[in-house]
Order: structure tokens, then sequence, then C-alpha cells
């Protein structure tokens, strides 16, 4: 086995074990839903918070029925998360290999 061959074989087998799990993402998504939780996990920290926010300003401002709005957005947005979940573990992936290549 060649230095690149072993190299490459240290790269994918730490990228594997950095992997995030998609049961986890998916049972984040549905269990804590418009929270952002599931976005946190995936490495989308930022916009988890941004949807957690809007989650709580909509919350908060439900009872005076501007409220919908923001939990209206969220909603959608955290459908759309139920496909995007695959490409943002793929995405990490790729992010960890290109880590992990720099460090090596």
């Amino acid at each position: 086995m060649t230095r690149d061959d072993s190299r490459a074989l240290y790269i994918e087998q730490r990228a594997a074990n950095e992997k995030k799990s998609a049961l986890v993402g998916y049972l984040l998504w549905f269990l804590l839903p418009m929270l952002g939780v599931h976005r946190m996990y995936l490495g989308r920290v930022g916009s988890g918070l941004i949807m957690l926010m809007l989650t709580g300003i909509g919350t908060l401002f439900a009872p005076i029925l501007i409220g919908y709005i923001p939990l209206a957005l969220v909603g959608l947005w955290w459908l759309i998360d139920a496909l995007l979940i695959p490409g943002m573990i793929t995405q990490d992936m790729a992010e960890t290999r290109w880590r992990l290549m720099q460090e090596v």
C-alpha cells in the first residue's frame, strides 16, 4: 500500500467516524418540529438559531394574529428540510474530508 493509499484510507475512516446520522437528523426533525434542532445537529447552527427565533417570535405574537406569518414560514421551511437532510449530510461529509485533507 502506498503512502497516498494509506492517507486516503485514513481520511475516509475519519470521515465515516464523524458522519452525522440521517436517522438522528430525521428524529430531531420529527420530534422537535420547527425548533431548528435538526439543523444545529447537522452543522447549520446559524440557520437553526434563526428557525428557533422565528418560532419563538411567532408563538409570542400568535395571540394578536401577526405571529402566524413567521410560524407559517418556519413550517414551510421545516417541511422543505425533510428533503434537504440527506444533502446536508453529504455536504458535511465533503467538508469533513476537505478539513482532514488539510490536516494530513
